[in-house]
């Protein structure tokens, strides 16, 4: 499988979902702005939308969007138990998170990264995210990951998505239990390697 990928965007989610399940894998690095992998070729002949993630499978196949791909990698090695059991009540639980972090949070940050909007867009923005970081915060109290003490995928958007904070100014201090989460996960083997390899961590 190769994974298609820019440093520090949503497909570090599936990046560090893939080093969790021990998968084997490789990485190209991809220029979405001019929408073009390492050497030149257009992006856009892997994935039409011209977005990451995208994983071409070894048949050819290509799967885009973080959230099917994340539950598909983790469908591969059900004994990493990444996701629950499909069909059980616990797996829309996952789906669940997996929605509210796509639409309520993901696409929240876009105003911070558009160096065209406005000090009002990008205000309103942050006061949008406070909320729904609120939320979270709250649904961790008293729990290690999002599904309670077992690492899933989910927790690997999550901590994707609270990593752009670091790029956009925004301090989690008000919201303790997202450091610690922040920080939990950053400690674990496999996310230290998908930062490493992407140029995002030091050490």
């Amino acid at each position: 499988m190769k994974l298609y990928f820019s440093p520090g965007a949503c497909s570090l989610s599936p990046h560090i979902v893939l080093r969790e399940a021990g998968l084997d894998f490789t990485t190209e690095q991809v220029d979405l702005r001019a929408r073009q992998v390492a050497g030149g070729a257009d992006f856009r002949q892997v994935n039409p939308k011209g977005s990451v993630p995208a994983l071409m499978l070894k048949d050819g196949a290509v799967l885009t969007e973080g959230p099917a791909i994340v539950q598909f990698l983790a469908d591969l090695v059900p004994e990493k138990q990444l996701v629950p059991l499909a069909g059980s009540f616990e797996r829309y639980r996952l789906m669940e998170w997996l929605n509210y972090i796509a639409t309520e949070m993901h696409k929240g940050f876009g105003p911070l990264f558009n160096r065209g909007a406005s000090a009002e867009a990008r205000d309103h923005a942050i006061s949008g995210l406070a909320a729904r970081f609120g939320h979270v915060a709250r649904s961790l109290e008293g729990r290690d990951y999002l599904m309670g003490e077992r690492f899933t995928v989910a927790d690997a958007y999550l901590f994707t998505v609270l990593n752009w904070c670091g790029f956009t100014g925004i301090d989690l201090a008000p919201w303790p239990a997202l450091q610690a989460f922040q920080a939990r996960v950053a400690a674990r083997p496999a996310v230290r390697q998908a930062l490493r390899a992407e140029g995002l961590a030091k050490d």
